[in-house]
């Protein structure tokens, strides 16, 4: 089993942006706890991790994920709440997706409510900062494991 994991603009500044919202890992340690936890867990799963601040680089990793992955788990970041070209990819690429978030954008300002990645997904994590991404995780493998 293959899952990629995307990030979108601006989580390579984790760490230091806006540390009372988005914790103090850096996006590389989030990588590799999510490595450890996957170990630990006894996944039997490759993962792939990939981060850009540009919309279009999500887009082709998304369509390129369905020859070559059997899931995805993505923060679109600030993308979430503006790019409909990104939801189409996710519904266009048809392999089961995630969407995480570190915070709970439904409790954040007014804009950051709207995801329009979301009807495209099987799930929405938000809210459990870096583990997000491990629930994800679990939550994904579990979905592909049983509905092969």
């Amino acid at each position: 089993m293959k899952i990629l994991i995307l990030n979108g603009p601006n989580l390579n500044m984790l760490g230091t942006r806006e540390p009372e919202i988005y914790g103090l890992d850096t996006l590389d340690k989030i990588n590799t706890e999510l490595i450890e936890f996957k170990n630990h867990q006894k996944l039997e799963a490759e993962l792939d991790f990939f981060q850009t601040n540009h919309e279009g680089e999500l887009i082709d990793k998304i369509q390129e994920a369905k020859e070559n992955y059997d899931g995805i788990i993505i923060n679109p970041a600030a993308y979430t709440h503006t790019s409909i070209a990104i939801a189409d990819a996710i519904k266009a690429a048809n392999i089961p997706t995630v969407e995480v978030h570190l915070s709970n954008i439904h409790s954040r300002e007014d804009y950051r409510n709207i995801s329009y990645c979301s009807k495209n997904c099987i799930a929405q994590i938000a809210g459990f900062s870096k583990n997000s991404y491990k629930l994800a995780l679990l939550g994904l493998y579990e979905y592909l494991k049983y509905n092969e």
